[in-house]
């Protein structure tokens, strides 16, 4: 039952990762075709709700997919089960959302 929960929140994650991986991906061309700075490009983000709203979003969705998917890897590449395997994951997927949460701070804290 665990795998099959695994397996549909490594799905939902993707579903909302996709259209904030197009969102971004998007903000980037405009910003670089447009000619901003990374100082022009802080000075938009610093402060924002919103900025701060969608990458951290963006984080958790992505903490929560790779540390599923690692899992996943982890337990077939060195036949790891049980408690071990979940408190590794867990760890990996806490790292992930730290340092994630950390650059979203760093570009979106006024």
């Amino acid at each position: 039952m665990l795998t099959l929960r695994l397996y549909m929140l490594q799905r939902l994650s993707a579903l909302v990762m996709a259209p904030l991986t197009l969102g971004h991906i998007a903000t980037m061309i405009y910003a670089i075709q447009g000619g901003l700075s990374a100082e022009e490009i802080l000075s938009r983000t610093r402060g924002s709700v919103v900025w701060m709203l969608f990458y951290g979003s963006f984080v958790v969705a992505v903490s929560l997919h790779a540390a599923i998917g690692l899992r996943v890897i982890i337990a077939e590449t060195f036949a790891m089960r049980g408690r071990r395997l979940d408190a590794l994951t867990l760890t990996i997927g806490l790292v992930l959302l730290v340092m994630g949460m950390r650059a979203v701070y760093a570009v979106t804290a006024p």
